[in-house]
């Protein structure tokens, strides 16, 4: 049996005992112990002797790019630790440490807090501290809607399982951290436990692209909430989120709010590392890089040698990763994709290359991501080009939930355009089939003809951009590679 066979046993466990009303502790997997481990203790340097800078470097080079995605999750945090209500920081919600804000539309193009947003969704979001306080999570009932509460750890692995797929019931979960050991408060179907006090919440909840469906949404968002366990009370609790406040913003310019600094990472990483345990086998990458830490703190030039060293790796490790076709699992027609998504264990590649180019995916079960940067003859798309993706009759994205193909600019933003259209798919209803039953989309800058506008996905004129494909709570043939997306056709 492997790993992926046991995490689905525990799953398909877990629903059959809440199906059942028996509450139970979930807890995040781990993995056990290489036999020989303790060969590898104590790992440190000797603490009395000499680090050479050059050591140093090429210790904190690869820190750098393993933890990259553990200080990002951190600032994020501390982000959210500085906000004392709700509000809008410019188009998102925002909300204190361990309460949840949500959106009650789509996502505005304006946005620099997250690369790579969607609009088939409404989103929220919450950073956790979980050594605060646990939090409570209010599912209410969201019928036929398809939705999925993302909830990740400070690794942006997965550790609770909330949403359609899961069969999950409206009523009230608890998030803990690694070290809460309390008694559960009557009324709490479920208690998923975090292995990080740091952790992230993130609901997306379906909506068509129509008057009527905004309106309809409305009520089922309000009663979407996350709080303190000391607020609850055991009622449904209810906020109008299209009320709050606007204050600041989360970042300004055309690329991503910059949230890791090489210059700082180092005087960062140990409290870090302090929420994250090692996972197995990387108890001797803790300790090398905080004795060399430790070393530079009465040696200027070691910390000298260190940032150097982070500021090589970033330019040279991490940004390049921002390119959808420099990492991933390569497919027909030069997509990519990745299938540990959110369980990313000591994958630090992919799980460096998310965090840089998409950070917060979902896991598998709940999304499946199809990424491209090329067109069929391995051209940079780009939008001084026209382009077609055809699907087959019946060979749109399998999915139990819905499917989108949105386009992203150079820095994995929306293109700003007279449509304000930034993907199309499910939500999309105007859609229309080629006589043979197929469906193609037409991208390109220039407006096409009218009966080709209600399927073009607008690009930015004369220049590079990239396509992303969703396809929320997958069939098996996403999931398995028998259907992958079709190939993106160059027109002139």
């Amino acid at each position: 049996m492997n790993t992926r066979t046991i995490r689905n046993g525990m799953l398909l466990a877990s629903v059959g005992l809440a199906a059942l009303g028996v509450m139970e502790v979930a807890v995040a997997e781990t993995l056990s112990p290489s036999p020989s481990w303790t060969r590898a203790m104590p790992s440190a340097p000797d603490q009395h002797g000499r680090v050479m800078e050059e050591y140093a470097g090429h210790v904190a080079r690869d820190a750098y790019f393993w933890a990259w995605p553990l200080v990002n999750m951190y600032n994020r945090r501390l982000a959210f630790g500085d906000l004392k209500d709700f509000v809008f920081a410019g188009p998102v919600p925002s909300a204190p440490l361990n309460r949840l804000a949500m959106l009650a539309d789509y996502i505005t193009p304006d946005q620099r807090s997250v690369a790579c947003p969607n609009q088939d969704v409404v989103y929220g979001a919450d950073f956790l501290g979980l050594d605060v306080t646990p939090v409570v999570v209010q599912v209410p009932d969201f019928a036929d809607r398809f939705w999925v509460y993302q909830i990740v750890d400070a690794r942006t692995d997965s550790f609770a399982q909330i949403g359609k797929m899961y069969g999950t019931q409206p009523g009230f979960y608890l998030l803990v951290g690694p070290n809460w050991h309390a008694d559960v408060p009557k009324g709490i179907a479920q208690v998923f436990q975090a292995t990080t006090n740091t952790a992230f919440i993130g609901p997306r909840v379906f909506m068509d692209d129509t008057p009527e469906d905004r309106q309809a949404i409305q009520t089922v968002l309000q009663q979407i909430m996350a709080y303190p366990l000391a607020e609850y009370d055991g009622s449904v609790k209810s906020k109008d989120w299209g009320a709050l406040p606007e204050s600041g913003s989360h970042g300004a310019g055309q690329a991503e709010t910059q949230w890791v600094f090489p210059e700082k990472f180092f005087d960062q990483l140990p409290e870090v590392l302090q929420d994250v345990p090692p996972l197995p086998g990387e108890e001797a990458r803790y300790a090398q890089v905080l004795a060399v830490i430790d070393a530079a703190k009465d040696d200027p030039s070691l910390k000298a040698a260190m940032t150097r060293a982070a500021k090589d790796a970033d330019a040279q490790l991490v940004k390049p990763l921002f390119e959808f076709r420099n990492f991933g699992l390569q497919l027909p027609g030069n997509w990519s994709t990745i299938s540990n998504g959110a369980a990313f264990g000591t994958d630090y590649l992919t799980r460096t290359a998310v965090a840089k180019s998409n950070i917060l995916v979902n896991a598998p079960v709940q999304a499946k991501y199809f990424y491209q940067d090329l067109d069929a003859t391995g051209g940079r798309l780009n939008g001084a080009n026209r382009y077609t993706v055809t699907f087959a009759k019946d060979q749109t994205p399998p999915v139990n939930g819905f499917w989108s193909l949105a386009l992203y600019n150079e820095h994995h933003f929306f293109a700003p355009n007279d449509l304000k259209r930034y993907s199309l798919g499910t939500k999309n209803k105007a859609l229309k089939l080629d006589s043979d039953g197929s469906l193609t989309i037409y991208v390109q800058a220039d407006r096409p003809g009218p009966e080709q506008v209600s399927n073009w996905l607008p690009a930015p004129k004369d220049a590079v951009f990239s396509l992303f494909m969703r396809a929320y709570w997958p069939k098996a043939a996403a999931l398995d590679g028998s259907w992958t997306p079709p190939a993106v056709r160059r027109m002139n």
